[in-house]
């Protein structure tokens, strides 16, 4: 079996593909066969050692935490899947290791595709839809009729989110790139405004901020909320959890891998309420000179990476 794995944090140049020996699942745990991987920013800032607080020492490490593909063996336990499930699903920020032929995962971060979703389309979604759901219904609270806006609404957390809070009966609004613009306004949002925007011109227009690029200040942020608003950040620092702690609107999110709501954005993907693109398909072996591409320049743009093994 094949991975790709780093033997010290460091920049793109430290990624390897090797051969592994997935481990059998221990209890509560699935082994997947990997059909398809999404890149996400963290892959590369949990690579470098911007979390080697939690992710250790211990290398090799692997690489990757979203994927979608077929359950090959199940661990003591298991009871919601079976062996020959289509699934999708991450892994641990500790154990990674869905840029390969086989990741082994916890069951709870775990659940099955819904037939009509392609493996790539599948694999687009965990990270980026849980993210979303958690900010927008958990900690945004969002109602029908309220107000959304969305301080990068093309990114991945920011397409996915205006998705779900549309699908809830709200009306949201966001900032992008000047060349976007008709991307967001197809999605449905409006008002649209293009980054380093005057808050003062959208001031007290909103009940839920939701700042993914952490680049909105909290002063306008606060000028564009309405009375008992609230300001979500997807980026939990130590500056953002002790911002978060004081008295005000601001509260961070540090995404958990609940299983319900894991299900809950399968099922909006599967209506096709939840929709996130795919910009490039790379296979297993070329995807090192892609994910570096990627960190290094930005590209693809307009959608994810997928890595396929098949």
């Amino acid at each position: 079996m094949k991975r790709i794995q780093y033997h010290q944090y460091g920049g793109p140049e430290v990624m390897r593909l090797e051969e592994f020996e997935p481990a059998r699942p221990g209890p509560g745990e699935v082994l997947v066969r990997v059909r398809a991987a999404a890149a996400n920013p963290m892959d590369w800032g949990i690579r470098s050692g911007a979390m080697k607080m939690v992710t250790g020492r211990k290398f090799p490490r692997a690489l990757g935490y979203d994927f979608a593909g077929v359950v090959e063996a199940v661990g003591e336990g298991v009871t919601r899947l079976a062996v020959g499930d289509e699934v999708l699903g991450g892994t641990s920020i500790k154990a990674s290791g869905a840029f390969a032929e086989m990741v082994l995962a916890a069951e709870k971060g775990v659940v099955k595709k819904p037939a009509n979703l392609s493996f790539e389309e599948a694999a687009a979604i965990p990270t980026v839809g849980l993210t979303a759901l958690q900010a927008v219904v958990k900690k945004g609270k969002v109602q029908p009729g309220q107000s959304v806006f969305i301080n990068g609404c093309l990114g991945g957390v920011g397409r996915a989110g205006a998705q779900i809070a549309l699908a809830h009966g709200a009306s949201v609004g966001g900032s992008c790139r000047d060349t976007a613009t008709q991307t967001a306004r197809d999605l449905g949002l409006d008002p649209i405004v293009a980054f380093g925007f005057d808050p003062t011109t959208l001031s007290g227009r909103f009940d839920l901020v939701l700042d993914t690029a952490d680049t909105l200040p909290a002063d306008a942020a606060k000028k564009m909320l309405k009375p008992g608003g609230r300001i979500v950040g997807i980026h939990p620092t130590p500056a953002t959890i002790a911002k978060s702690a004081l008295p005000g609107p601001y509260n961070v999110l540090i995404a958990r891998p609940v299983t319900a709501d894991i299900e809950e954005v399968a099922r909006a993907a599967g209506r096709g309420t939840l929709r996130i693109p795919i910009a490039r398909t790379v296979p297993l072996t070329e995807a090192i000179n892609a994910l570096t591409e990627l960190e290094r320049d930005g590209t693809p743009k307009g959608g994810k990476l997928i890595i396929t093994t098949a």
